[in-house]
């Protein structure tokens, strides 16, 4: 059974993804669109990632068997994943030729607004098929959307030198809806990896005053949730946003643990690089 998304945390989802989509749309507005926010991409193709996130929302949770706008996207989603996105990335960008970054900011604002439309009345704990056949819930697809354009946010801001924030509650969201939650409904095959995984199961439980405690389980190439207290191999103290930087590679690990904001413990806290070879992001 799927586990529940209370109201609260539903309107906290939707709230984030208008909140920071208003803030994405501004900062790529006002910006210069041949900067270059990080090594390949300037301010211009960084909005048009984030706008293929969008687009591909709104046909995920439309209802009415529309045929995707972004095809060449979509049919690739189960054959995708974390160590492919960057294909799916090209693939998306050439499906995208616009780089007007005004453009782009409206048909970005244009894009949450159907998807918050389209997802009012609906359960925010349906599951959503997604890359690697993964099933994530529907609060967990925009708080996905959210944390995307709070990343690349903070990739152009930085480079621009202009203030970016990244709220913690925002990141626990994440965390909560998104990474725990597609770990209870199932992850497909988007953790795959091309050498067969170690026959060995670890655990790690993760503890923030920001979420609710919770234990994530690596078994071979599975991933699933149990209950916190049953003395994990790793026990994970942290800030979400420091975490989630570090998730993504914005943040280096040891910058990370020597902030204070990221800690490690546990019975074999020596396993967290194996742990990390499972449950990894793309950077």
């Amino acid at each position: 059974m799927n586990a529940a998304v209370s109201d609260a945390q539903w309107e906290a989802a939707r709230g984030c993804l208008r909140n920071t989509g208003s803030r994405f749309a501004d900062l790529i507005a006002a910006t210069d669109p041949r900067a270059m926010a990080t090594a390949d991409w300037t301010v211009a193709d960084t909005a048009a990632h984030v706008l293929s996130i969008g687009t591909m929302n709104v046909w995920l949770t439309r209802r009415d068997g529309t045929p995707s706008p972004i095809s060449a996207v979509t049919d690739r989603l189960g054959e995708t994943n974390v160590d492919r996105v960057a294909d799916l990335n090209v693939v998306a960008l050439a499906e995208n030729p616009e780089r007007d970054t005004e453009v782009l900011a409206e048909r970005l604002r244009s894009d949450i607004d159907e998807v918050l439309r389209a997802t009012e009345d609906m359960d925010p704990a349906t599951p959503v098929s997604w890359l690697g056949g993964a099933r994530v819930p529907l609060a967990g697809l925009l708080a996905h959307h959210a944390n995307e354009m709070a990343v690349h946010g903070l990739d152009i801001a930085r480079a621009v030198n202009t203030p970016w924030t990244i709220p913690s509650q925002d990141s626990a969201r994440f965390f909560e809806l998104f990474v725990i939650g597609m770990s209870r409904n199932g992850v497909g095959r988007l953790l795959e990896t091309p050498k067969p995984p170690k026959d060995r199961r670890v655990t790690a439980e993760f503890r923030s005053e920001h979420i609710t405690a919770v234990t994530l389980v690596v078994d071979g190439d599975r991933v699933s949730v149990e209950p916190p207290g049953q003395r994990p191999d790793l026990l994970m103290t942290f800030e979400p946003t420091a975490l989630v930087l570090m998730l993504f590679g914005r943040i280096g690990k040891v910058r990370a643990m020597a902030s204070g904001k990221v800690r490690v413990g546990g019975r074999r806290p020596w396993l967290l690089p194996e742990f990390m070879r499972t449950v990894r992001f793309p950077s």
